[in-house]
């Protein structure tokens, strides 16, 4: 994932912020930022969308290795979530290797993308939500979220101020031990009555609709993984309607 390319020349811009960090492995991440701050100073708007670009590209590399091994397929699935264009491939991959390599750790990224929420309300920030869910994405792309990227994916969610029930119902979506628990994708209990259900459902159809994430300045770029959420909750409904109505 990068920026907006429909509505901004970055790809001088991308050059010229490489440039300044530079290759060497170590404190990319202060290079990185005191970069943008240079770069987009007066323009707080593009600042935030560049750094927020940055920061998910870094955490990206880092939940990839948070397993002890980057495979073909969590790089693919990264390259699934957050889409850039061809020509952009290799600035991608060279911020992406230095970010796996710096000597910072994953929570010093997560705490600075934490900030870039353009509600303001870090308190379960739809925007924060789709980095999650991307991340997610990725740990599962080898077949199997391990333990470590669990671990990793839990103390992401605990930055970013998304609280633990809220950070099940995000689980539940990607990783099913006893299998999927439709409930549990929605939040919603198995006692309630399908009317509490179906308003439920609709609140979370109606908060993750992409012009609802586009007013709140979800990028275009994590779309795909807001695509995937909305297929996550019409499956737990039909599965539940299909249910309530079987008894």
């Amino acid at each position: 994932m990068i920026f907006d390319f429909n509505c901004l020349q970055l790809s001088s811009l991308w050059e010229r912020l490489l440039g300044a960090v530079g290759d060497a492995a170590g404190g990319v991440l202060n290079r990185v930022v005191d970069a943008i701050r240079t770069m987009f100073e007066g323009d707080p708007e593009t600042r935030r969308q560049v750094s927020f670009s940055v920061a998910i590209i870094a955490l990206s590399a880092k939940m990839a290795k948070a397993d002890g091994v980057v495979t073909e397929a969590e790089v693919s699935a990264f390259q699934q979530i957050f889409d850039f264009p061809a020509e952009e491939a290799r600035n991608v991959a060279r911020l992406y290797n230095l970010a796996r390599q710096d000597i910072a750790g994953y929570e010093a990224y997560a705490t600075k993308l934490s900030g870039l929420c353009s509600s303001g309300d870090m308190e379960n920030c739809p925007m924060l939500e789709s980095v999650v869910d991307g991340l997610f994405h990725i740990a599962k792309a080898d077949g199997l979220v391990h333990e470590s990227e669990l671990a990793f994916l839990a103390r992401i969610a605990e930055i970013f101020r998304i609280d633990e029930e809220h950070f099940r119902r995000i689980m539940a979506r990607h990783v099913h031990l006893d299998g999927r628990d439709p409930y549990m994708v929605l939040g919603v209990s198995r006692d309630d009555d399908f009317s509490a259900i179906r308003k439920q459902y609709r609140l979370l159809v109606s908060e993750h609709h992409p012009d609802r994430l586009i007013a709140r300045g979800v990028p275009a770029t994590l779309h795909a993984a807001a695509t995937e959420r909305m297929a996550a909750l019409n499956a737990a409904y039909e599965a539940i309607e299909k249910e309530r109505r079987a008894a």
